[in-house]
Protein backbone atom coordinates (compact mmCIF):
# COMPACT_ATOMS: atom_id res chain seq x y z
CA UNK A 1 0.00 0.00 0.00
CA UNK A 2 1.49 3.40 -0.63
CA UNK A 3 2.32 5.74 1.93
CA UNK A 4 0.54 8.68 2.73
CA UNK A 5 1.32 11.62 1.67
CA UNK A 6 0.72 15.00 3.94
CA UNK A 7 1.43 18.58 1.95
CA UNK A 8 1.98 21.37 4.08
CA UNK A 9 2.23 24.92 3.96
CA UNK A 10 2.57 28.15 5.78
CA UNK A 11 1.09 31.51 4.22
CA UNK A 12 -0.10 34.32 5.01
CA UNK A 13 -2.08 37.00 2.77
CA UNK A 14 -1.68 34.28 -0.28
CA UNK A 15 -5.75 34.27 -1.49
CA UNK A 16 -4.04 35.33 -5.10
CA UNK A 17 -1.74 32.38 -4.97
CA UNK A 18 -3.77 29.71 -2.86
CA UNK A 19 -6.31 28.24 -5.71
CA UNK A 20 -3.81 27.87 -8.09
CA UNK A 21 -1.20 25.85 -5.71
CA UNK A 22 -3.87 24.02 -4.17
CA UNK A 23 -5.39 22.38 -7.25
CA UNK A 24 -1.55 21.29 -8.32
CA UNK A 25 -1.68 19.18 -4.84
CA UNK A 26 -5.18 18.53 -4.43
CA UNK A 27 -4.45 14.55 -5.19
CA UNK A 28 -2.53 14.27 -1.50
CA UNK A 29 -4.35 12.66 1.17
CA UNK A 30 -4.54 15.63 3.18
CA UNK A 31 -3.29 19.18 2.98
CA UNK A 32 -2.48 21.02 6.16
CA UNK A 33 -1.83 24.95 5.72
CA UNK A 34 -0.88 27.24 9.27
CA UNK A 35 -1.60 30.76 8.56
CA UNK A 36 0.68 33.26 10.13
CA UNK A 37 -2.26 36.08 10.75
CA UNK A 38 -4.11 36.85 7.19
CA UNK A 39 -5.99 39.95 6.29
CA UNK A 40 -7.21 38.47 2.89
CA UNK A 41 -9.40 35.36 2.35
CA UNK A 42 -6.36 33.36 2.51
CA UNK A 43 -8.45 30.86 5.48
CA UNK A 44 -11.86 30.88 3.62
CA UNK A 45 -10.10 29.88 0.30
CA UNK A 46 -8.28 26.83 1.82
CA UNK A 47 -11.20 25.67 4.29
CA UNK A 48 -13.53 26.06 1.10
CA UNK A 49 -10.85 23.55 -0.77
CA UNK A 50 -11.00 21.19 2.05
CA UNK A 51 -8.12 22.37 3.81
CA UNK A 52 -7.00 21.47 7.25
CA UNK A 53 -6.11 24.98 8.63
CA UNK A 54 -4.54 26.46 11.58
CA UNK A 55 -3.21 29.50 12.62
CA UNK A 56 -0.48 30.42 14.67
CA UNK A 57 0.37 34.46 14.55
CA UNK A 58 3.39 34.26 17.27
CA UNK A 59 5.91 34.60 13.95
CA UNK A 60 9.37 33.17 15.37
CA UNK A 61 10.59 32.83 11.77
CA UNK A 62 10.45 30.45 8.90
CA UNK A 63 12.09 27.43 10.64
CA UNK A 64 9.68 27.99 13.46
CA UNK A 65 6.71 28.43 11.41
CA UNK A 66 7.32 25.05 9.46
CA UNK A 67 8.08 22.90 12.14
CA UNK A 68 4.76 23.95 13.60
CA UNK A 69 2.90 23.32 10.57
CA UNK A 70 4.76 19.90 9.99
CA UNK A 71 3.54 18.99 13.60
CA UNK A 72 -0.33 18.85 12.61
CA UNK A 73 0.71 16.00 9.70
CA UNK A 74 -0.51 13.15 9.82
CA UNK A 75 0.70 11.64 6.59
CA UNK A 76 4.05 9.07 6.06
CA UNK A 77 5.85 11.58 4.39
CA UNK A 78 5.41 15.32 3.93
CA UNK A 79 5.97 17.53 0.67
CA UNK A 80 6.43 21.18 1.92
CA UNK A 81 5.49 23.30 -0.31
CA UNK A 82 4.92 27.71 -0.55
CA UNK A 83 1.45 29.31 -1.49
CA UNK A 84 3.03 30.84 -4.78
CA UNK A 85 4.81 27.19 -6.21
CA UNK A 86 2.62 24.82 -8.68
CA UNK A 87 3.69 21.19 -9.22
CA UNK A 88 3.54 20.09 -12.73
CA UNK A 89 2.53 16.49 -13.65
CA UNK A 90 5.58 14.72 -13.99
CA UNK A 91 6.83 15.60 -10.60
CA UNK A 92 3.02 14.63 -9.15
CA UNK A 93 4.05 11.08 -11.09
CA UNK A 94 7.55 11.08 -9.51
CA UNK A 95 6.46 11.62 -6.26
CA UNK A 96 3.43 9.01 -6.55
CA UNK A 97 6.46 6.34 -7.34
CA UNK A 98 8.39 7.10 -4.04
CA UNK A 99 4.85 6.80 -1.88
CA UNK A 100 4.12 3.75 -3.80
CA UNK A 101 8.10 2.27 -2.97
CA UNK A 102 10.43 4.72 -1.01
CA UNK A 103 13.85 4.24 -0.50
CA UNK A 104 14.89 3.99 3.33
CA UNK A 105 16.84 6.88 5.11
CA UNK A 106 16.00 8.98 1.95
CA UNK A 107 15.29 12.73 1.05
CA UNK A 108 13.51 13.70 -2.18
CA UNK A 109 15.02 16.83 -3.96
CA UNK A 110 12.81 18.89 -6.34
CA UNK A 111 14.21 20.93 -9.00
CA UNK A 112 12.01 24.69 -8.46
CA UNK A 113 11.50 26.62 -12.15
CA UNK A 114 11.88 30.55 -10.85
CA UNK A 115 9.91 33.19 -12.36
CA UNK A 116 11.23 36.09 -13.13
CA UNK A 117 10.09 39.63 -14.84
CA UNK A 118 8.12 37.42 -17.62
CA UNK A 119 10.42 34.49 -17.48
CA UNK A 120 11.14 30.72 -16.19
CA UNK A 121 14.83 31.41 -16.09
CA UNK A 122 17.50 28.41 -17.28
CA UNK A 123 20.51 29.09 -16.13
CA UNK A 124 21.33 31.90 -13.42
CA UNK A 125 21.50 29.86 -10.62
CA UNK A 126 17.70 29.99 -10.47
CA UNK A 127 17.33 26.76 -12.55
CA UNK A 128 17.54 23.81 -11.30
CA UNK A 129 17.51 25.41 -8.05
CA UNK A 130 16.92 21.85 -6.30
CA UNK A 131 15.23 21.82 -2.79
CA UNK A 132 14.59 19.05 -0.40
CA UNK A 133 11.11 19.21 -0.13
CA UNK A 134 9.88 15.64 0.04
CA UNK A 135 11.10 13.24 3.25
CA UNK A 136 9.42 11.01 5.84
CA UNK A 137 8.03 13.37 8.62
CA UNK A 138 8.57 11.39 11.90
CA UNK A 139 12.51 11.48 10.85
CA UNK A 140 13.23 15.16 10.02
CA UNK A 141 12.27 18.47 10.14
CA UNK A 142 13.46 21.91 9.08
CA UNK A 143 15.76 24.18 11.57
CA UNK A 144 15.02 26.89 13.13
CA UNK A 145 16.60 29.70 11.24
CA UNK A 146 14.72 32.97 10.86
CA UNK A 147 14.71 33.44 7.00
CA UNK A 148 16.42 30.32 4.25
CA UNK A 149 15.51 28.18 6.12
CA UNK A 150 16.75 24.39 5.43
CA UNK A 151 15.65 20.38 6.58
CA UNK A 152 17.79 19.04 8.94
CA UNK A 153 18.87 16.05 6.78
CA UNK A 154 20.89 14.07 9.12
CA UNK A 155 23.09 12.97 6.59
CA UNK A 156 19.99 10.97 4.38
CA UNK A 157 20.87 10.26 0.73
CA UNK A 158 19.40 12.67 -1.59
CA UNK A 159 17.25 11.82 -4.36
CA UNK A 160 16.48 13.88 -7.13
CA UNK A 161 13.40 13.61 -8.23
CA UNK A 162 12.12 14.14 -12.10
CA UNK A 163 9.84 17.27 -13.02
CA UNK A 164 9.81 20.66 -11.74
CA UNK A 165 7.89 23.11 -9.26
CA UNK A 166 7.33 26.06 -11.07
CA UNK A 167 7.91 28.94 -8.52
CA UNK A 168 6.36 32.17 -9.29
CA UNK A 169 9.23 34.24 -7.57
CA UNK A 170 8.91 37.53 -8.92
CA UNK A 171 5.44 38.55 -10.50
CA UNK A 172 5.49 41.87 -9.14
CA UNK A 173 8.94 43.48 -8.57
CA UNK A 174 7.90 45.94 -6.01
CA UNK A 175 6.63 43.06 -3.74
CA UNK A 176 9.55 40.84 -5.16
CA UNK A 177 12.16 43.72 -3.76
CA UNK A 178 9.85 44.35 -0.79
CA UNK A 179 10.11 40.67 0.28
CA UNK A 180 14.17 40.75 -0.68
CA UNK A 181 14.52 43.42 2.03
CA UNK A 182 12.69 42.14 4.14
CA UNK A 183 15.09 38.84 3.89
CA UNK A 184 18.25 40.71 3.73
CA UNK A 185 16.63 42.19 7.37
CA UNK A 186 16.21 39.32 8.93
CA UNK A 187 19.91 37.48 7.81
CA UNK A 188 21.62 40.43 9.36
CA UNK A 189 19.94 40.15 12.61
CA UNK A 190 20.49 36.91 12.89
CA UNK A 191 24.01 36.96 12.14
CA UNK A 192 24.44 40.02 13.75
CA UNK A 193 22.74 37.94 16.92
CA UNK A 194 25.56 34.96 16.32
CA UNK A 195 28.52 37.79 16.37
CA UNK A 196 29.32 37.86 12.86
CA UNK A 197 30.94 41.00 11.81
CA UNK A 198 31.87 42.54 8.50
CA UNK A 199 33.70 45.14 7.07
CA UNK A 200 33.36 48.06 4.33
CA UNK A 201 35.77 46.30 1.97
CA UNK A 202 33.84 43.03 2.75
CA UNK A 203 30.42 44.50 1.72
CA UNK A 204 31.69 45.95 -1.47
CA UNK A 205 33.65 42.85 -2.43
CA UNK A 206 30.71 40.57 -1.43
CA UNK A 207 28.41 42.83 -3.68
CA UNK A 208 30.47 42.77 -6.62
CA UNK A 209 30.97 38.85 -5.95
CA UNK A 210 27.15 38.34 -6.17
CA UNK A 211 26.48 40.10 -9.37
CA UNK A 212 30.01 38.35 -11.38
CA UNK A 213 28.56 34.97 -9.74
CA UNK A 214 25.71 35.47 -11.10
CA UNK A 215 25.94 36.71 -14.74
CA UNK A 216 29.30 34.43 -15.37
CA UNK A 217 29.67 31.47 -13.48
CA UNK A 218 25.71 30.62 -12.87
CA UNK A 219 25.17 31.66 -16.76
CA UNK A 220 23.34 34.43 -16.15
CA UNK A 221 24.24 35.90 -19.64
CA UNK A 222 21.96 32.96 -20.91
CA UNK A 223 19.03 34.38 -19.81
CA UNK A 224 19.07 37.50 -21.43
CA UNK A 225 17.84 40.36 -20.57
CA UNK A 226 16.58 38.63 -17.22
CA UNK A 227 19.75 37.79 -16.60
CA UNK A 228 21.82 40.73 -16.56
CA UNK A 229 18.87 42.53 -14.16
CA UNK A 230 18.66 39.40 -11.92
CA UNK A 231 22.55 39.96 -11.50
CA UNK A 232 21.89 43.52 -10.64
CA UNK A 233 19.07 42.65 -8.40
CA UNK A 234 21.31 40.03 -6.63
CA UNK A 235 24.47 41.98 -5.40
CA UNK A 236 21.33 44.42 -4.49
CA UNK A 237 20.38 41.82 -1.85
CA UNK A 238 24.06 41.16 -1.05
CA UNK A 239 24.94 44.68 -0.45
CA UNK A 240 21.82 45.49 1.44
CA UNK A 241 21.88 42.25 3.77
CA UNK A 242 26.08 43.40 4.47
CA UNK A 243 25.13 46.80 4.83
CA UNK A 244 22.48 46.14 7.46
CA UNK A 245 25.28 43.42 9.26
CA UNK A 246 27.62 46.50 9.62
CA UNK A 247 25.56 48.95 10.61
CA UNK A 248 23.75 46.45 13.61
CA UNK A 249 27.46 45.52 14.23
CA UNK A 250 28.27 49.65 14.82
CA UNK A 251 24.83 50.69 16.53
CA UNK A 252 23.88 52.86 13.66
CA UNK A 253 20.55 50.62 13.14
CA UNK A 254 17.65 50.54 15.70
CA UNK A 255 17.21 46.83 14.71
CA UNK A 256 18.28 44.73 17.31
Amino acid sequence: MPKRLSVVMIAKNAADLLPDCLSSVAWADEIVLLDSGSEDNTVEIARAAGVQVYTNTDWQGYGIQRQRAQSYATGDYVLMIDTDERMTPELQVAIQSVLAAPQPDAIYSIARRNYFLGRFMRHSGWYPDRVMRLYERERYQYNENLVHESLVSNNAKVIALTGDLLHLTCRDFASFQRKQLNYATAWAQERHQRGKKVSLTGIFSHTLGAFLKTLLLRGGVLDGKQGWLLAVVNAQYTFNKYTELWALCRGYSEKT
